[in-house]
């Protein structure tokens, strides 16, 4: 019962000193947590909560597969062939 008294007379000591040190220096206790805030949301974006929060994450094993493709064939040369046209002629018409 005596340390809750204590405690008790503590607190109005306590407030007063917080509202002192508010008073003197809110302007920069303002600006220190805002950055921090900002800085907070960077790394939570980024991803740093996530690799905190995995726990027993399963292990990724990365590894390279090399495949290798077979040399490409050349085209076959081109080859110029003339084809005559073979059209009905007006002379040879049948019926």
């Amino acid at each position: 019962m005596n340390l809750e008294v204590e405690l008790l007379k503590l607190l109005p000591r306590l407030f007063n000193t917080l509202d002192a040190l508010i008073e003197n220096y809110g302007v920069y206790l303002y600006l220190v947590f805002v950055w921090l805030a900002l800085a907070t949301i960077a790394w939570i974006i980024s991803g740093g909560l996530r690799r905190r929060m995995k726990g027993n994450a399963p292990v990724v094993i990365r590894c390279i597969i090399v495949m290798t493709q077979p040399p490409r064939q050349p085209e076959p040369p081109a080859v110029d062939i003339e084809v005559e046209q073979m059209g009905s002629n007006d002379d040879e018409i049948t019926r």
